[in-house]
């Protein structure tokens, strides 16, 4: 049952980009074969949070500097144990950011797989990331342990911060939303 949700969601996703078919149906074989896919445990991949933060402009993405990956992404992380992905990106939305946050939608803005490395005794594996559209309510951050810094960054100037694919598919969905 408490897989269900997600499995919906990811339809519904489906339905508006079936040209991601690939990394659907990867969604679907690890929701279908793995109950433990929201446990941080689960090895063959699991399911992650995260939120594609703009200020009341929706002209301007709160991203972080990842300390362990070194890299400015979006806010996000584990679920550990939640099935509730909104609520996930709601959750790291605001711990990662001391924001107050609000969600745009609670359908499913993105999904991304992406590896992440051997670290600590844990092996490589994948996060199945399911990421939403979340807005500010204040401007005013508070940079977390998890980040060594946050920055508003014009949604027009990513590149300047990041040359990740994903955030970059995000924004042209955020632009094509926005016509």
């Amino acid at each position: 049952m408490h897989r269900r949700n997600l499995s919906e969601a990811i339809e519904r996703y489906h339905l508006r980009y079936p040209e991601e078919i690939e990394a659907v149906q990867r969604f679907r074989n690890l929701i279908a074969e793995h109950s433990n896919c929201f446990e941080r445990t689960c090895w063959a991949g699991h399911i992650t949070g995260s939120a594609w933060l703009v200020d009341a402009s929706g002209e301007q993405l709160l991203l972080t500097h990842h300390r362990k990956l070194q890299m400015w992404l979006q806010l996000g992380g584990h679920s550990d144990g939640d099935p509730h992905t909104p609520g996930v990106a709601y959750r790291e939305a605001v711990e990662e950011s001391g924001l107050q946050v609000a969600h745009i939608s609670e359908e499913i803005f993105d999904i991304d797989i992406h590896e992440i490395p051997a670290s600590k005794g844990d092996p490589a594996h994948y996060h199945f990331d399911v990421r939403y559209q979340l807005r500010a309510v204040n401007m005013d951050f508070v940079v977390s342990e998890e980040s060594l810094d946050l920055a508003w960054v014009p949604i027009s100037n990513l590149e300047k911060y990041t040359e990740e694919t994903s955030i970059l598919r995000m924004r042209r969905k955020w632009l094509n939303s926005c016509t």
